[in-house]
């Protein structure tokens, strides 16, 4: 079949597409909507058509006749932090595939900026809103999520009281079980725990680290960090102020970990044979440190999916707001690594 003629510069139309595919545009319409009453040989035929014509659809056309912006909007707490890059990329790979594009704000770990993001994020029209803030039982933050008309999901948050929201986390509470037992049974009974950041994860994990000791006769000095780097530094030089020392160290987060080690370095502390340590998710640092850093690790762009397609589901409901489902829950997992090794006799 000859190709339509299309003036140079100008964009080729669904029309050209129909008729080069050899189908009506109706089907077209189908294919490239996602819908799933075509066949495998007219989708073909139609992604070979697009291709060939270099064909691009009307974003804004395709959103007035659906009264939507096709646009998500993702507020996270500190896109620095390989962990949320990896759940913003999951998120985007699933949105990208079913048409959508993603807008992104970031607080830098600042939950003073997260109830503005959000409102920004409303002001673009977005059509719903995945959400992975700094803190999430702040009342402001509560306040706007709770007046917002939109369709949401929370990653790895606490959901408020109240928030008719849709959840998506890890349990956090496997891997460090996990994590503690090992320790446990190459002979560590003085724990050193660093937390802080979201409520949800931190929660999760103190409560596996202090119940797993207190059942096997362990003892535990728990600092409360913080966010970020700096919090782990300050929780390490804390503990390390102690006398005597624990000889097994967890730091509950990979920006905690990272502070922490500074910490462990600058006063001297040979990891793995002075103190045994334990970090979180399998970033460059644990795995590229000397020696090897043991982790309680999770699939952090799989949550980013998994979210994504929770609020896809909404989407498709006659009333996304109102559209319930049960939280998704991924699981965590320990790797033990040479950071982790049997006490020194005192």
């Amino acid at each position: 079949m000859a190709a339509p003629s299309t003036p140079p510069g100008s964009r080729p139309s669904i029309k050209e597409v129909a008729e080069r595919a050899g189908v009506a545009i109706s089907s077209v319409s189908r294919v490239l909507s996602g819908q799933k009453d075509v066949s495998a040989a007219m989708r073909d035929r139609v992604y070979k058509a697009v291709k060939e014509l270099g064909y691009r659809p009307n974003v804004l056309a395709r959103s007035l006749r659906s009264q939507r912006s096709m646009s998500i909007g993702f507020a996270v707490a500190d896109i620095s932090n390989p962990i949320f890059a990896d759940i913003v990329q999951g998120a985007e790979r699933e949105l990208r595939s079913a048409g959508y594009s993603l807008l992104l704000t970031n607080s830098e770990g600042d939950p003073n900026l997260d109830a503005d993001n959000v409102r920004l994020l409303e002001d673009r029209q977005v059509d719903g809103l995945l959400l992975a803030m700094a803190v999430e039982n702040r009342n402001e933050v509560t306040e706007v999520l709770r007046e917002s008309k939109l369709p949401m999901v929370l990653l790895d948050r606490d959901t408020p009281e109240g928030l008719p929201a849709l959840s998506a986390h890890f349990d956090h509470k496997v891997g460090m079980v996990e994590a503690v037992t090992h320790l446990l049974e190459l002979g560590h009974r003085d724990f050193a725990l660093i937390i802080g950041g979201p409520a949800l994860p931190a929660r999760l994990r103190r409560t596996a680290v202090e119940e797993t000791l207190w059942a096997r006769g362990g003892r535990c000095i728990t600092v409360d960090g913080g966010f970020g780097v700096e919090g782990g530094y300050r929780g390490a030089k804390t503990i390390l102020g102690r006398s005597p020392m624990p000889t097994a160290m967890i730091a509950a987060g990979n920006t905690l970990m990272a502070g922490a080690l500074r910490a462990l370095h600058e006063n001297g502390v040979r990891i793995g044979e002075e103190m045994s340590f334990v970090g979180c998710d399998n970033v460059l640092v644990a795995e590229l440190h000397d020696p090897p850093i043991a982790v309680v690790q999770r699939d952090a762009a799989e949550l980013g999916e998994q979210a994504a397609k929770m609020l896809l589901a909404a989407l498709s409901d006659e009333d996304p707001r109102a559209y319930r489902a049960e939280p998704t829950v991924l699981p965590t997992r320990f790797m033990p690594r040479a950071s982790c090794m049997p006490p020194r006799a005192r």
